[in-house]
């Protein structure tokens, strides 16, 4: 079961150090709308992707604002666009709750992400919470409690070194990104099963380093069965994606039941 945070930083930040089941959505759409929509749903919380999504910094502010309107029970993470302390002090300014980072290939780069979420003397965030002072912080101690850092594991060099990223002191949990972990093992594509076996081996080490350091374990997903599967196989948190996708997903299958009655007068 997951654990109902109502949409505050503080409880979330807890649960998913505490490695309790959590669930969230992904969305890559800059439509504030529809993301208020879904963070009423009862997701732990919404990931906003402003590596490969389709969201500028404006609307990165507003949906966030969005996600923590009345009713929300979740809060708002953000995937950056890269490891570097200017996109992770902007979406922590701008009241995310926590940031995934991508692209970490070692300890360094671990440590390297927490420091751009943690003020001095534990890091170096700078400090100037513009949106952020109304629901996290805003005095540094509390928004270290209260903001969460999770470091993506999608390359070779990533899942080589996983051990000692779960190790880096300060990291509250690793993320795996299956379409580049896939294709970083040999995977031709990012569903390639022909490297299915060894992509499972690959989860397992990174769950079983995650647990081992003490640190929740997530996996993107890109339905909630699947997402049910790996929080049964022991991954703490879990994602399912994406707002585009299932957009899609759902208007096609409309137009197919509206073509098959159409047909069968």
């Amino acid at each position: 079961m997951t654990r109902d945070t109502s949409g505050t930083p503080a409880a979330f930040a807890a649960a998913l150090r505490a490695r309790e089941q959590l669930i969230g959505y992904w969305s890559v759409l800059d439509s504030p709308v529809s993301t208020e929509r879904i963070a009423r749903l009862g997701y732990d919380y919404v990931a906003l992707d402003a590596q490969h999504g389709l969201i500028e910094y404006s609307g990165l502010l507003a949906s966030l604002t969005a996600i923590d309107t009345k009713g929300s029970t979740a809060v708002g993470l953000v995937r950056t666009e890269a490891n570097d302390p200017a996109p992770i002090g902007r979406a922590l300014d701008a009241g995310a709750a926590g940031v995934i980072v991508p692209l970490i290939d070692t300890a360094q780069d671990a440590a390297d992400a927490v420091a751009a979420v943690r003020y001095p003397p534990l890091g170096r965030r700078s400090y100037g919470p513009m949106r952020s002072a109304l629901r996290i912080g805003p005095n540094p101690a509390d928004a270290h409690e209260q903001t969460v850092v999770l470091a993506m594991i999608e390359t070779a060099d990533g899942l080589a070194n996983v051990e000692e990223i779960c190790a880096t002191d300060g990291l509250d949990g690793v993320y795996i990104g299956p379409s580049d972990l896939r294709i970083a093992i040999g995977g031709a594509t990012s569903t390639d099963p022909s490297v299915g076996e060894e992509f499972e081996a690959a989860l397992v080490r990174v769950r079983e380093a995650a647990a081992a350091a003490g640190i929740a374990a997530g996996i993107h997903n890109a339905d909630g069965a699947s997402a049910a599967k790996r929080l049964a196989e022991g991954f703490t948190f879990a994602t399912v994606a994406s707002d585009l996708t299932h957009l899609e997903q759902v208007v096609s299958a409309h137009l197919a039941a509206a073509r098959s009655t159409g047909e069968s007068q």
